[in-house]
């Protein structure tokens, strides 16, 4: 176990201003702009349309004017400014990729990144979706300051998990019109997504790269009418939705960033645990699911003091989830 130096912890100390300022400006782009003003001439006279889509579709503003021309100035100004901030933003966080890797740092997949990204600007983070398999590592050791999984970190599949909080997804719903959809979330990313056929929980795309979804008993219930994947409901999702998710930037091979929400870390190391004895588990994960539960409590005692290992937080555990718990700390 590793603790980060001071370089390290100073690029770290400003990720979070970076990719939060990118944010800001980037779905202020897509809930200001999402449509662009156009000059057209029709008959011989000059029309302003709003166009609305990709294909030219729009509605006519009408006939050239002081007040459309002044209202056609207002609009460029405004979306080239936050264009512009956009930009920026998107610089100061590709300075910092290149930092991020030279200091070698923690980092997740590319499509893993690339789907974060997009959930985040379509508000779909912060209780709506968690990242709850081997990519989640990567936030837990930026939460502890710390590299603990080298080796425990490489994962060729994403593992999203739907908490189906009722406020976050009205609020989602109310944000998108009556709807929102983890699929087309990935299309929106990937074209090349399908649903696999024989496990309608789990996408590929042509790469091989695989997202599975998740879900506690009763939470698919509020997903999207519509919805083309069908999360695989396991009661231990439940566990990991107590206690306090962890929230941290990180940056992808690529150099491009992402945030993931992560549960409690402690949660998810003994929920490592328990998998690591579940007969139906493959003996390849089981092992590595056990190495990843150990080294995380491992972590948390020594860098995560603010995550307690203690009697109070051992009582509000499952049974099924007690035995697992550090026996020196055991009531």
């Amino acid at each position: 176990m590793i603790p980060f130096n001071d370089e390290q912890q100073r690029l770290l100390n400003n990720l979070t201003q970076y990719y939060g300022a990118w944010l800001g400006h980037a779905r202020r782009l897509r809930a200001e702009f999402d449509y662009r003003l156009q000059w057209k001439t029709v008959s011989g006279r000059e029309y302003l349309y709003k166009i609305v889509d990709r294909k030219g579709n729009g509605v006519s503003l009408g006939a050239k004017s002081a007040a459309n021309e002044a209202e056609y100035s207002r609009y460029t100004i405004a979306r080239d400014n936050a264009r512009a901030g956009e930009r920026g933003a998107k610089s100061r966080l590709a300075v910092a990729g290149s930092l991020y890797r030279a200091l070698r740092l923690p980092v997740i997949a590319n499509p893993a990144a690339a789907i974060l990204r997009e959930a985040d600007l379509r508000g779909m983070l912060d209780g709506a979706l968690l990242v709850v398999g081997t990519t989640a590592l990567a936030a837990y050791e930026l939460e502890a300051g710390a590299r603990f999984a080298a080796g425990l970190d490489a994962t060729e599949d994403f593992d999203l998990s739907w908490p189906g909080d009722a406020a976050a997804t009205l609020a989602l719903q109310d944000q998108r019109g009556g709807g929102y959809s983890v699929f087309d979330l990935l299309k929106a990313v990937d074209d090349t997504y399908t649903v696999n056929t024989e496990r309608s929980f789990q996408a590929r795309n042509r790469g091989a790269y695989s997202v599975e979804l998740l879900s506690a008993p009763g939470a698919a219930s509020r997903l999207a009418p519509g919805e083309k994947l069908s999360p695989l409901s396991l009661p231990s999702q439940a566990w990991l939705l107590a206690g306090k998710p962890v929230s941290q930037v990180v940056c992808a091979r690529d150099g491009t960033f992402a945030r993931i929400i992560a549960p409690d870390p402690r949660l998810f190391a003994l929920h490592k645990l328990w998998l690591s004895k579940q007969r139906g588990r493959e003996r390849s994960k089981r092992g590595k699911d056990q190495a990843q539960g150990e080294v995380l409590l491992k972590a948390i005692a020594a860098h995560m003091p603010h995550y307690r290992l203690d009697k109070v937080f051992l009582r509000k555990l499952p049974d099924e989830l007690r035995k697992y718990f550090p026996g020196d700390l055991q009531i």
